[in-house]
């Protein structure tokens, strides 16, 4: 069968599937993935940024000047190496003619489509995020929840009632502050995580103000933020079947039972630190500022019409420092 360049799914990006696919993913509350670390649209899908040594920004260089002489001079380093490479990641459904015959609405299987494969390019996205930055050896500092006896690197697990999880907090604020001059701003925890902390005594104490029976001191994700002194906490709802097709449904939360504290740039820009980046593609036809479009064609030796979606992104970690990641954080 001869190759037609360019091909019709080449030149027609279908826009209303677009937009509903965008509308779902700010819908999807119970993802992560694209509120932590702000998106950067690109126009290439490959490039280089740069990164400067804070270290030169915080060192006083500062001397005396006598009458008629030259100020002290200073420089500071720029890092023109890191690079990003937006991944097309991609996933079709067909709809066959005998389907679409049978829907009462001819658009129906065609939102559906859209529907089913945004979700699971979000999961897709929220694993991969999960991946480059909620997991061990990623952030310079590392710490390990232990069910007793805590040592050096280690905390007790959060579920127990003798855990200091605001000290813990705390600590980790200071710590990444010191190293680096930025206060950590948002916090993101794995489902098992933040019901653990919402139940814990030494929170509930700090909002408990004798509400009981006129009502429960009630821990929510802005409260618990106001506690630890964060702009955000975030949690990981978001859910994955691990099972291959056909196997029985192995159900799990993406994030597990980890914390992750952090400091991410209210927005990006030049010399703007941020623990990491999305660099996300915009430069294919029609893609969003999310790197993502939806494409419909026609397959007619399979009688059917192809939706598909695609995404091309780079979760990037930026400055490892900017981190503190709390694993095991609950038994």
């Amino acid at each position: 069968m001869p190759v037609i360049q360019p091909s019709r799914s080449d030149v027609h990006v279908n826009r209303p599937l677009t937009n509903i696919s965008i509308a779902f993913l700010q819908r999807a509350e119970n993802f992560v993935a694209d509120r932590v670390f702000p998106n950067i649209p690109v126009a290439k899908q490959s490039d280089r940024y740069f990164t400067y040594d804070r270290g030169e920004f915080n060192r006083d260089e500062m001397e005396l000047r006598a009458p008629g002489t030259e100020s002290a001079g200073a420089t500071y380093t720029i890092d023109s190496t890191p690079t990003y490479f937006c991944e097309t990641r991609a996933l079709h459904k067909d709809i066959a003619d005998p389907i679409r015959a049978n829907y009462d609405s001819p658009l129906a299987p065609d939102r559906e489509a859209t529907e089913f494969l945004t979700h699971k390019a979000l999961i897709n996205r929220e694993v991969n995020w999960a991946a480059a930055y909620f997991t061990t050896g990623v952030w310079t500092t590392d710490l390990e929840g232990v069910a007793a006896g805590p040592g050096a690197g280690q905390f007790l697990q959060w579920n127990d009632a003798n855990a200091t999880p605001i000290e813990d907090v705390r600590t980790a604020k200071r710590t990444v502050l010191e190293s680096t001059g930025f206060m950590p701003n948002k916090m993101v925890l794995g489902r098992p995580v933040f019901d653990a902390l919402v139940d814990h005594p030494d929170i509930v104490a700090r909002l408990d103000q004798g509400q009981t029976p006129g009502g429960p001191a009630l821990v929510t994700r802005m409260r618990l933020a106001a506690i630890f002194e964060l702009d955000e906490v975030m949690v990981m709802d978001a859910i994955q079947n691990t099972a291959a097709k056909g196997a029985t449904n192995v159900h799990a939360f993406i994030g597990g039972k980890q914390a992750l504290l952090t400091y991410a740039a209210p927005a990006p820009g030049i010399m703007v630190p941020s623990g990491g980046y999305t660099f996300s593609w915009t430069g294919l036809l029609g893609a969003s500022a999310y790197g993502m479009r939806m494409k419909r064609f026609r397959i007619e030796e399979r009688e059917s019409d192809r939706v598909e979606i695609e995404n091309s992104y780079d979760q990037k970690l930026i400055a490892a420092d900017l981190g503190y990641f709390f694993y095991t954080a609950v038994a």
